[in-house]
């Protein structure tokens, strides 16, 4: 069940492997993400002395479950992968000028989960192209439907 979605990193990036992992988290805000209040529009990944982080990751507190501490939103927060998937990852990044990119937030057996995508840029007309396909597939499925 996905909470948050990140329409923006499929427009911009070719997403071509995707990896689940988990989120290391405070209390605060893993009911701020239940509650629907994260953004991971700005959102991007690190790769920093062996591990992945999630930087800039906006999760806007609870006011009820954050009244006795000071709540960061935006701290950078740590991502938890296998170590084969790590060092995977870090070799690509470093060696085939991948980017990765958070894709979404959500939940597996009770815990909150982040699909986090490889991904490569997309020059702007890729993303022209992308966009004229997209209209053709309306356009076709409008005709089929007016046929029938």
């Amino acid at each position: 069940m996905s909470i948050i979605d990140n329409r923006k990193a499929y427009h911009d990036y070719f997403i071509e492997e995707k990896y689940e992992a988990g989120l290391v988290l405070e209390g605060w805000e893993v009911k701020a993400i239940r509650a629907g209040r994260a953004n991971i529009k700005e959102a991007y990944v690190i790769i920093r002395n062996g591990e992945i982080f999630i930087v800039g990751m906006h999760i806007t507190a609870l006011p009820a479950a954050s009244s006795h501490i000071t709540p960061d939103p935006v701290r950078t927060r740590k991502l938890l992968l296998h170590g084969n998937e790590i060092s995977k990852l870090i070799g690509k990044v470093e060696r085939a000028g991948y980017a990765l990119v958070p894709l979404d937030l959500h939940f597996t057996k009770g815990r909150i989960k982040a699909l986090v995508g490889l991904a490569k840029g997309k020059k702007q007309y890729d993303k022209r192209e992308d966009a004229k396909e997209r209209d053709w597939e309306r356009d076709k499925a409008r005709l089929m439907k007016v046929k029938v």
